[in-house]
């Protein structure tokens, strides 16, 4: 496949005020993209925007008409968005019968209703306008592979993935083509992250940096699924075919049973989970 252009074009990034968001958005900025961050953390939106001289706006995209906004005032700025990242996401931890309803909606609407809406939204400027766009959806390993105290959260991802996955699927066959990738990252060096121990069955963990230059990589040359690091698609597929009790086996003997419920009450998990109950 011949490689796509990605100078000049105009990429919005959901979550882009830290982590994996901020680095794309360094990156992306780097290789001539207009972009735009958006975040619920407007101080923070704002501060990297400076940093990176790109523009970043205040967004709670739990909120589909100031999700609409927010593209809407992207478009004003730099005109017709041609990428769209839905990165933002959060993962507290909980058991499911100590999970309080507030914080399983809120997960769903961070991590899953507001990757649909802003896919839909997108795609519906596209289709009234006849262009073609990219829609990249971060999902997780999580949405390929189940984690023991973060139910909820792999629901979430596992939802991204199959709509994901489904739209690609969908837009087959469309004469103008909007592309859908899903991206699988193994566990990021970010503050969501914070708390976990390494163990013999995940994977080393990536930094922000490795997800970003997959994201640039899947701009140029779209397809349906991206992991980080590569590897990580070899192993969820092949660990596909091993049967249900040997995996969990596997899992149980080699570390990965316990590695989210060990997290939940660490002291270094604290400030994440502190500042997502806060509404951050």
């Amino acid at each position: 496949m011949k490689s796509r252009p990605v100078r000049g074009r105009v990429v919005v990034i959901t979550g882009g005020a830290r982590g994996i968001g901020a680095a794309t958005a360094s990156l992306l900025a780097a290789e001539g993209a207009r972009v735009a961050i958006g975040d619920l953390d407007a101080d923070v939106a704002e501060k990297t925007s400076e940093e990176l001289g790109v523009l970043g706006f205040a967004v709670d995209v739990t909120k589909a008409t100031e999700f609409a906004a927010f593209l809407d005032r992207v478009e004003q700025e730099l005109g017709p968005i041609d990428v769209l990242v839905n990165n933002a996401g959060i993962m507290p931890l909980h058991r499911i019968d100590d999970e309080p309803d507030e914080v399983t909606d809120l997960i769903v609407a961070v991590n899953q209703m507001a990757v649909i809406r802003g896919t839909r939204d997108i795609v519906r400027r596209w289709r009234s306008s006849g262009r073609s766009g990219h829609v990249i959806n971060v999902s997780s390993a999580a949405g390929r592979v189940p984690i023991a105290g973060a139910s909820t959260y792999v629901a979430s991802k596992h939802a991204v993935s199959g709509f994901s996955n489904s739209l690609h699927i969908e837009f087959s066959a469309e004469q103008v083509p909007i592309d859908v990738t899903a991206v699988h990252p193994a566990m990021v060096r970010t503050e969501l992250a914070a708390g976990f121990r390494a163990n013999k069955l995940t994977a080393k963990p990536v930094s922000p940096e490795q997800v970003a230059a997959a994201i640039l990589d899947a701009i140029r040359r779209p397809r349906p699924n991206v992991y980080v690091p590569t590897s990580l698609g070899t192993a969820v597929r092949v660990g596909g075919l091993i049967p249900r009790r040997v995996g969990e086996w596997l899992n149980r003997v080699l570390g990965g049973e316990r590695a989210a419920l060990d997290a939940i009450d660490s002291p270094e998990r604290r400030g994440y989970e502190e500042r997502i109950a806060g509404g951050e």
